[in-house]
């Protein structure tokens, strides 16, 4: 059950910064240019649209392989707060509010992109919980060992 929950979970993160990825790199000039009106940026823009996009797509590198699960998806957790915190910034202390995202996600406001995000923050918790519990038991023998 624990090995199923973390590839179903492992396989939406992928989705996510795979899409998520793709989309900035493909539409990259409109990105900066959402990037660079952000109060939040301040004069980084230009290195936050390669860095971010890069990064999403390395963090699905790391989510395909066992052996790197675990660190994937500390930074699929690490990187979802970063993203919430990021909203909340906008929503909470921006005079301008850039435009949400690229793709379908387009379609999404501020408010439903903050609980998007939260509901990404939360699998990714579950799945580091259960990738360690899984990690654990793999060191233990599969059989009683007497003597």
């Amino acid at each position: 059950m624990k090995t199923k929950l973390v590839k179903l979970i492992t396989s939406l993160l992928v989705l996510l910064f795979v899409y998520a990825g793709l989309i900035k790199l493909f539409d990259h000039a409109n990105f900066e240019l959402q990037l660079a009106k952000s109060p939040f940026m301040l004069g980084m823009s230009s290195l936050v649209s390669w860095l971010l996009p890069l990064s999403e797509l390395a963090v699905v590198g790391l989510l395909l392989f066992e052996k790197t699960r675990l660190i994937a998806l500390y930074c699929s957790f690490f990187m979802m707060v970063l993203f919430t915190a990021y909203i909340i910034g906008i929503l909470n202390f921006s005079y301008y509010i850039p435009c949400s995202c690229g793709g379908v996600l387009n379609s999404l406001g501020w408010n439903e992109h903050l609980i998007f995000n939260a509901f990404f923050v939360i699998i990714s918790l579950i799945g580091i919980i259960l990738q360690k519990r899984l990690n654990i038991e793999g060191l233990r023998p599969a059989t009683p060992q007497f003597g």
